[in-house]
């Protein structure tokens, strides 16, 4: 399966905004009660649904139900324009139901259907893994362009050894980007 390049890039800020709600700086598991206070302040959360999707996304968290994987696998190789709005996914994703409240917030919100649409795909990818996993269950992603290799990314690429040397200096040009001055 091709992951999009707009979901592999939320993904992973997605796993990021997770792994922090995950522990304190003692190390204890704190995400049960962190995640429901980001559920309190959904209100003030639904500003931030165009320009930081993952940070609002985490309050689905577990709050997704997939009838159709497949249909869930497809969407991950498309583009955010080409994504069906929520009413559509009837039938191949539900919530549950200390989710439904949380949804009808966010739906009532301009680009909230889109928006959910997301939040399903990204919990999808977080609960059927990635990393070296194979979501195609032998379904092939004949909707998306094949020849838009540029746009995605297989599990083939995001296994494939790399020479060091390069991933170094990945990492480095990575830093950089974020205002870390460059070691020589």
């Amino acid at each position: 399966m091709k992951l999009s390049r707009y979901f592999s890039d939320l993904r992973s800020a997605y796993e990021a905004e997770l792994d922090d709600l995950t522990s304190d700086s003692e190390g204890k598991d704190v995400l049960k009660k962190r995640l429901a206070a980001k559920r309190s302040e959904i209100g003030f959360l639904v500003q931030m649904l165009h320009h930081s999707p993952e940070m609002v996304a985490v309050v689905f968290h577990r709050g997704f139900r997939f009838a159709k994987p497949a249909a869930m696998q497809r969407l991950l190789t498309l583009q955010p324009e080409a994504l069906p709005a929520w009413p559509e996914l009837a039938g191949t994703v539900a919530l549950e139901s200390w989710a439904e409240p949380v949804a009808r917030k966010v739906l009532a919100e301009a680009g909230g259907p889109a928006f959910m649409t997301v939040a399903a795909c990204l919990e999808f990818l977080h609960a059927h893994g990635w990393a070296g996993a194979d979501l195609s269950d032998g379904d092939t992603t004949e909707d998306a362009d094949p020849g838009d290799d540029d746009d995605a990314l297989s599990t083939d690429d995001a296994l494939a050894p790399q020479d060091e040397r390069s991933l170094d200096e990945a990492g480095a040009d990575w830093l950089a980007d974020q205002g870390f001055d460059r070691k020589d």
